[in-house]
């Protein structure tokens, strides 16, 4: 803006050069200061701080003498320089110099975990020492000087709101967890462990030193060099992420890779995931994330309120956070999210643009949640199969059908997923009641909303397995996706429904996540929910379905049958046929006749599906006594399908889905198709040296495939590297060997560990 004559401007207490701010200075408090000209034009500046001085106040300069020299131009602001040598009064005791030990390979780093971190600053970890040395140009006397350390943390630090510390040496803070004491002094060095709070507020502070003595006061000006980075402490027993297991905090703090599981119950597929939490730059991308939003910086030190925002930013709903969802298959405009094999590249593109990236679906929004790793809060990525989508709050998943048992599509806004992946972390709870710290789920996938705003927890999973759905946050919807019932209600004469049966153990399996130590998969069903059936697990499905929408469905339970109904299906490869065995069972006395139907229909992975392409009705009179029918018996029903990939349009289908209705029973399943299988060789890596990278899959598709990308990313690599391939065919192929550059550190030498294999729809050839 372009000042007219005669107007002045006030600027905040000057405590430090900063040669790269607009004004080539950094701000503390608001203090009367001696005028200083203006130049030419000054850039925008944000809204006057409550409590600054009148604009029509002189602008000053804090501690510059009477007598200054010529003024020193920066920027567009004509600043006083600092006090030289010769200005300081004698005996003031004067800081020239910080030395902060922040080498990756240095000693603080290395206690503090941090020194895989690919920056040049200290980097520390709350309620854990660190060593620094302050350089000075007289000697330390106890008896006569009195130093103090200085921090500040956001635009606004206040004591207060524990933004703005300050240290005594020698003297700790009663309650609050700051000290630092003498470990040695020289002539002209004193060297001190500082200790900082177990709740210290997350994030970037800016780091001075002042000094009293029977001279004078001093404060040591602002540098940028000296700003230091404060993240959770699981290792911290007072830290609300400790975390007593070293294998776990190796597998989910410290380890840059990871799986993501996918496909079906029946059919599991793994993806390697690049978390990257230590690359260059991710650690500032992160906490752009949170200043994005707008988090006041007195709530960073709680991970619950962390993780909270997080869940929100991550997706770009509300906010303009990271990731843009995208299910509709038209990735034209971004990057398929199928594309995606790590979040490095993601959380670069959003810090550098400002921009939310494209497109994102649930295991890519997981993937990205995981920089709660690089702020120090163990986390993991979990896939549920069958995971539900509760939208009403029922806590059920409830299916409409009309007096013929047709579905009825526009009530059915339930929906089951044949896969979900969402996110574990690692605190306390001490705003639940005692026994649900430990493992909370937070989920970034915008799917409903949270306080007005598309979020998801954290919420104990003790108290989803419990079905405590009264306990924060968002506990009703994620106890709906692990271990609701499939309730079915069919239209009455009188246009009222009725429910003609409920299926008990439909939602909810195989709840996976990669195994501490190695590749496997481990499932984790069990701190989920109790064993499906179990009286503790119906207990908690009622528990939970009091407190929702339709909290009669289990006071008069009227849907017992005598008859059973299953239907299996052989494994589902796309382009060859599929056998569908129904299976019915008559446990009464007196014999039944069913009228069975069959419907099937191509689906996403998200439940949504499309027309039916097959259905079959027939009926089946079975006999009172125990008897199984449908494979091989007398009232057998084998039914042959050709499941192919879809033609002509821009998808293909994740999955079909097939119904079978018996009388007063539905029963709906999903079934997946083969994943493309995937291996990767790689030869010997040598850091600074070209790596040769051969990748092998199969297609089990009777077409070709077109336009094929392999994507690659490791921690350490240059950069993530897409390699077209075209048309691979329909046998194995190996892609000729790939150039990759592991430029990185000797000493951090990390390989690549992902890949990922994409390609647009199939055509057909």
């Amino acid at each position: 803006m372009l000042l007219p004559t005669g107007v002045h401007l006030w600027i905040p207490h000057v405590s430090s050069w900063h040669p790269n701010s607009p004004l080539g200075i950094l701000f503390s408090t608001w203090d009367p200061l001696i005028p200083l000209p203006l130049q030419s034009t000054l850039p925008h500046s944000d809204p006057q701080p409550q409590g600054a001085p009148s604009p029509s106040t002189p602008l000053l300069l804090w501690g510059a003498p009477a007598d200054l020299p010529p003024p020193l131009a920066c920027g567009h602001l004509a600043l006083a320089p600092p006090p030289t040598a010769n200005e300081v009064p004698a005996g003031m005791l004067v800081v020239s110099g910080m030395d902060l030990m922040g080498q990756r390979s240095g000693a603080n780093r290395r206690a503090h975990r941090t020194d895989e971190f690919e920056y040049d600053e200290l980097i520390v970890r709350r309620g854990q020492p660190f060593d620094i040395r302050l350089q000075l140009r007289q000697p330390y006397d106890p008896e006569l000087h009195r130093v103090c350390l200085e921090l500040l943390i956001g635009p606004t630090p206040q004591v207060s709101k524990a933004t703005h510390i300050l240290v005594p040496v020698g003297a700790p803070l009663p309650g609050l967890g700051w000290s630092a004491e003498v470990t040695d002094s020289t002539d002209d060095s004193l060297s001190l462990r500082v200790s900082t709070a177990p709740t210290a507020v997350i994030g970037k502070y800016r780091f001075s030193v002042k000094t009293r003595s029977p001279a004078g006061e001093y404060q040591m000006p602002f540098d940028p060099r000296n700003e230091i980075y404060i993240l959770f402490n699981p290792w911290c027993r007072e830290d609300a992420v400790y975390l007593p297991h070293d294998d776990w905090l190796e597998e989910y703090v410290l380890n840059e890779s990871g799986r993501i599981y996918y496909g079906t119950e029946s059919q599991i597929g793994e993806r390697t995931w690049n978390y990257g939490q230590f690359d260059k730059g991710i650690l500032d991308a992160c906490l752009y994330i949170l200043d994005r939003r707008g988090m006041p910086h007195s709530g960073r030190g709680d991970p619950i309120n962390v993780s909270r925002v997080v869940s929100a930013m991550v997706n770009s709903l509300d906010d303009n956070g990271v990731l843009v969802g995208n299910w509709t298959g038209d990735y034209s405009r971004g990057t398929n999210p199928s594309a995606w094999v790590g979040s490095v590249d993601i959380l670069r593109q959003y810090h550098r643009t400002g921009y939310p990236v494209l497109y994102g679906q649930c295991w890519v929004f997981a993937g990205v949640v995981t920089i709660l790793r690089c702020f120090g809060i163990a986390t993991r990525t979990v896939t549920n199969y069958n995971s539900a989508h509760d939208t009403d709050v029922s806590l059920t998943m409830d299916i409409y059908f009309d007096e013929n048992m047709k579905p009825l599509e526009r009530l059915n806004a339930d929906s089951v997923w044949n896969f979900h992946v969402w996110n574990d972390c690692w605190m306390t709870r001490p705003d639940l009641p005692s026994g649900y710290d430990g493992w909370q789920v937070v989920d970034a996938t915008p799917q409903e909303t949270s306080s007005g705003i598309f979020c998801c927890g954290p919420c104990s999973v003790e108290a989803i397995k419990n079905g405590l759905v009264y306990l924060k946050y968002d506990a009703p919807f994620i106890f709906a996706e692990v271990n609701s019932d499939n309730v079915y209600w069919q239209r009455q004469a009188d246009g009222t429904y009725k429910i003609v049966y409920v299926e008990e153990k439909a939602i909810g399996h195989l709840i996976s996540t990669k195994a501490v130590g190695s590749h496997e998969r481990h499932d984790v069903t069990d701190i989920y929910k109790h064993p499906e059936g179990s009286e503790a697990e119906r207990q908690a499905v009622e528990t939970a379905a009091r407190h929702g929408t339709k909290a009669h469905i289990y006071k008069n339970k009227e849907w017992g049958e005598d008859v059973s109904l299953s239907v299996e299906t052989s494994e589902a490869i796309t382009g060859q046929d599929v056998s569908i065995q129904v299976a019915l069972s008559n446990r009464g006395s007196s014999s039944r006749s069913v009228s069975l139907s069959l419907h099937l229909a191509p689906m996403f992975y998200t439940g949504v599906t499309g027309s039916i392409f097959k259905q079959e009705s027939r009926q089946v009179e079975i006999p009172g006594e125990p008897e199984v029918h449908g494979k091989g018996g007398p009232n057998a029903w084998v039914l042959s399908v050709q499941v192919q990939v879809e033609r002509g349009n821009s998808n293909t289908w994740d999955c079909w889905r097939r119904e079978a209705v018996g009388g007063s029973m539905k029963l709906a399943r999903t079934s997946g198709f083969s994943p493309l299988s995937l291996s990767q060789v790689l030869g010997p890596a040598v850091v600074g040296k070209e790596t040769q990278v051969q990748v092998v899959f199969k297609n089990p598709l009777p077409q070709t495939l077109t336009g094929a990308v392999f994507h690659m990313e490791g921690s350490g690599v240059s950069s993530p590297k897409a390699t077209n391939i075209g048309s691979p065919g329909f046998q194995h192929r190996p892609t000729p060997p790939q150039p990759l550059d592991p430029t990185i550190l000797p000493e951090l030498g990390r390989e690549p560990r992902s890949s990922g294999f994409h390609h647009p729809p199939c055509s057909n050839h």
